[in-house]
């Protein structure tokens, strides 16, 4: 009987910092993958894919694309860095990480560009800020693509004007609908190449949209995983992907997630007979061990931090203790951690 009140320690795990990939590999499809079965894993170059999966399989992958919503201004001549999130319901007004917050009061304005600037509306206890954003004709979305840089992860460093490469790196080569400021990494290994190689055996894909907030990067501070809230992000499943999963299960295929989104997004539209329908709305899913996976056979998901949700994640879906087991080999190899290195291939586990 799994304990459902596991400590987040339990989750934890020691990583050389020298296996946090700064940057992805090119082409993007020679990265490795660790293929992680029930009795043993294997090591395979990312390329090999197709000879992992059978005809007859179907990728669901999300097709979110980052928003580059790193902003730097000055506050008079105090230089700010805005990070946007997550827009609220008011056209204009976003939720944002200000630094140095502790310099930012309620109604200043902060200047990025001549026509563009934030007013600082409200300051919360977490470090987050609300702020109406200015630009000129109310064209705020274009002045944010023009004035922005993506907003990379904490563990990537870069230089104030080292990021142009990260504006095509960080995205995978699907992206379509904008909305999220953060990249469903396990996809930016795929190429076109692989997309023909894939589609030649029999492999199909479809697209889901979740976009991601910058709570995917938060730690687990509880002591226990069951205290943890989970941050809400909107997605997006369509009929036609609904259809399509229903399809390949009655024809004895596999579905693959590709990336703890499209995991979590069609775990949400599933339901407790295993069928799936359309979602569009929020989710706050957080899978924990235990729970029971309806749709996804296979996951297909990078190297994750410790004591975060996503290696909570990948525990659910393949066993804490062979989760440590596959990462400490990936250790041993050399392998390239978190969101611009390696992925790995996980098999599920039945749950008693």
């Amino acid at each position: 009987m799994i304990n459902r009140q596991m400590r987040t320690d339990n989750f934890d795990f020691e990583l050389p910092l020298e296996l946090i990939a700064q940057n992805p590999v090119s082409p993007r499809d020679t990265s490795r993958l660790l293929q992680v079965l029930p009795d043993r894993v294997c090591d395979h170059a990312f390329a090999a894919l197709p000879n992992l999966l059978k005809p007859g399989d179907l990728l669901v992958l999300n097709d979110t694309r980052v928003i580059p919503t790193k902003l730097s201004g000055k506050r008079g001549n105090v230089k700010i860095t805005i990070t946007l999130h997550k827009p609220s319901q008011i056209e204009g007004e976003w939720y944002a990480f200000a630094r140095p917050g502790r310099r930012l009061s309620e109604g200043d304005r902060i200047v990025f560009d001549k026509g563009f600037s934030a007013s600082l509306i409200k300051k919360k206890a977490n470090g987050e800020v609300l702020i109406s954003l200015e630009a000129p004709n109310g064209a705020i979305m274009d002045a944010i693509h023009a004035q922005g840089k993506m907003p990379l992860p904490p563990y990537i460093r870069r230089g104030e004007t080292d990021n142009n490469k990260d504006l095509e790196n960080y995205q995978t080569i699907y992206a379509r609908k904008a909305g999220a400021v953060a990249a469903p990494t396990a996809g930016l290994h795929f190429t076109d190449r692989l997309f023909h190689e894939l589609q030649q055996q029999g492999i199909e894909k479809k697209f889901v949209t979740l976009h991601i907030g910058a709570g995917t990067f938060l730690p687990i501070k509880s002591e226990l995983i069951k205290d943890h809230q989970m941050h809400a992000e909107f997605g997006m499943v369509s009929a036609d992907v609904c259809g399509a999963i229903e399809k390949t299960r009655a024809a004895g295929g596999r579905i693959i997630a590709v990336g703890s989104t499209a995991l979590r997004l069609i775990e949400t539209a599933a339901q407790d007979d295993g069928s799936v329908i359309p979602f569009d709305g929020e989710t706050d899913l957080f899978i924990k061990p235990g729970y029971r996976f309806k749709i996804a056979d296979l996951f297909l998901t990078n190297f994750h931090l410790p004591r975060s949700t996503l290696f909570v994640l990948v525990s659910a879906f393949s066993g804490l203790e062979r989760m440590k087991s596959a990462y400490q080999h990936a250790i041993n190899g050399k392998y390239r951690f978190y969101s611009y290195g390696d992925c790995c291939l996980l098999h599920k586990i039945d749950v008693a």
